[in-house]
């Protein structure tokens, strides 16, 4: 008849896709394959090994270009001091954040502008989209791993376009990628925003994923601290300086209440993993899917 017991649809029909999920996969595949996709995650990886067993507090060279995109994020710090939350009767995702971000929107181009080399100026326009994009979302008053992805990827078409360079690399993660995740904490906290697109306790953490794999490469190797030790608070308190991943953990357990385990289950079950390199794989291999 077509049809199973109580009416239900044909059980073939109860599994096929909806035409929107295959477009989905469809632009998915398509994405894997472009050049986008292997410049971007070439980008990540490189940083990886770039950063593989050192200390954020280690000696490495700081470029001008370095230099000035610390004087960029530094002047988005000041303007969250400049912009204080409203008082309003919604506990999360405060309207000043809608204030602060239309400065950036409106500003983004000039500051962008103060990293970029007068001849490649033509380039400002466009690199400051991603600018704009790893701030959070002005409508929602959310931030989450994409708009963390477009900050990323701000720095790629720095590289790209030759503002960074192969010598830059462990400065743009400790140095630059580092005061950008302290800013973005600061809007998180004073702007009460909401995870954008975060899967609760399944996911590996409401804001960021990089600085885990970052911060993973890190510790590779190191001759004490093991994956174990991560969820020991004494061991956090005394080496999250240090290390990009127990900064990490350090805002979680400031953020949130209640056992780790329950509130960072994925991170509880990370810290079971035997040795840093493997975290480190796994974690690359989660970023990839997701």
């Amino acid at each position: 008849s077509g049809t199973s017991e109580e009416g239900a649809p044909p059980l073939q029909q109860s599994f096929m896709i909806p035409k929107k999920e295959i477009n989905m996969v469809s632009d998915m595949a398509k994405w894997k394959r472009s050049q986008a996709y292997a410049d971007y995650m070439g980008f990540i990886l490189t940083l990886n090994e770039g950063v593989r067993g050192k200390k954020l507090t280690c000696e490495y060279k700081v470029s001008e270009p370095i230099e000035k995109l610390v004087a960029l994020l530094n002047t988005l710090d000041r303007w969250i001091d400049e912009t204080p939350p409203v008082d309003q009767p919604s506990r999360f995702g405060n309207k000043a954040f809608r204030t602060w971000y239309a400065k950036l929107d409106q500003e983004a181009e000039k500051l962008v502008a103060t990293v970029i080399p007068k001849h490649l100026a033509d380039a400002a326009a466009e690199v400051a989209v991603y600018l704009k994009e790893s701030v959070g979302n002005s409508t929602r008053i959310d931030y989450g791993t994409g708009h963390e992805a477009a900050f990323a990827a701000f720095l790629c078409c720095l590289c790209k376009i030759g503002v960074l360079r192969v010598d830059d690399q462990m400065a743009i993660v400790f140095k630059v990628f580092n005061r950008y995740l302290e800013v973005m904490r600061k809007l998180q906290k004073t702007y009460r925003m909401e995870p954008a697109g975060s899967q609760g306790v399944w996911g590996l953490d409401d804001f960021q994923f990089l600085p885990f794999i970052w911060g993973s490469s890190q510790l590779i190797d190191h001759p004490n601290l093991e994956p174990r030790h991560f969820v020991d608070e004494k061991v956090v308190n005394e080496n999250h300086k240090d290390f990009m991943f127990l900064e990490c953990i350090l805002f979680i357990t400031e953020m949130k209440t209640g056992p780790f385990a329950e509130h960072s289950n994925q991170l509880w079950n990370i810290s079971a993993v035997p040795s840093w390199s493997k975290v480190n794989q796994g974690l690359i291999r989660m970023y990839k899917a997701e």
